[in-house]
């Protein structure tokens, strides 16, 4: 299993490294919030370790970030921020689990096991449409058995219809779903994009899902 650790405190991030080594967890880092949130939204991770305060973006803000542009991987935050309302803030926000410096090792690694646990039995979300169907763990998507080969923007952009299906989605909704909230790409990208997308999903693989809604955005339905 593989977990991202976000950590500025390089010390920290060695122990770390080795006390999760022992467990045999394979560990990526980062050295700061932007870098943790690149790594995170582009690689498949079993478990995030993320402090709150970080350089570059704070964790509560990449933990937002991450539920927001549907990463449900979990989450366990470190902080020597002790306060019950820092707590609150992290759990609301989406992260599953806060412990507070200096910790236990044992502690923190019966924790990871916990969750991980928990995970295996209840993490298989499986979106379907009609015969398109969406393994959010593995990042399989398939139509009628087919495997079909997304890249990362479209897999966001049919992630983010999938979660609403036969809802109209607008056209910003989408931009901010696939470049971020900083978004500075504009609606032709969105439209090539999309076309890209459409060709793999609908084309002679029979009756079209994805609907586009003239001056509105767009709709997956069957």
């Amino acid at each position: 299993m593989t977990i991202l650790l976000v950590e500025d405190e390089e010390k920290l991030v060695e122990i770390l490294k080795k006390a999760l080594g022992r467990e045999h967890y394979t560990v990526d880092t980062a050295l700061d919030g932007e870098a943790g949130l690149e790594k995170a939204l582009k690689n498949t991770y079993d478990l995030i370790v993320l402090d709150l305060m970080l350089p570059k973006r704070d964790g509560l803000e990449v933990c937002e970030e991450l539920r927001r542009r549907g990463v449900h991987t979990p989450i366990v935050i470190l902080t020597a921020r002790g306060l019950p309302t820092d707590r609150v803030s992290g759990l609301d926000l989406g992260a599953d689990d806060y412990l507070t410096k200096p910790f236990e090792m044992d502690e923190l690694l019966a924790r990871i096991r916990a969750i991980l646990r928990r995970r295996k039995t209840t993490d298989s979300l499986v979106l379907k449409v009609g015969d398109l169907v969406m393994d959010t763990k593995s990042h399989e998507v398939t139509r009628g058995g087919k495997r079909l080969a997304l890249t990362p923007k479209e897999y966001r952009l049919l992630d983010t219809l999938m979660r609403h299906k036969g809802e109209v989605l607008s056209r910003q909704l989408l931009l901010s779903s696939a470049w971020g909230p900083d978004f500075k790409e504009t609606n032709f990208q969105l439209n090539v994009h999309m076309k890209y997308l459409r060709n793999k999903v609908d084309k002679d693989l029979g009756k079209p899902l994805i609907n586009t809604v003239r001056g509105v955005g767009y709709a997956i339905k069957e």
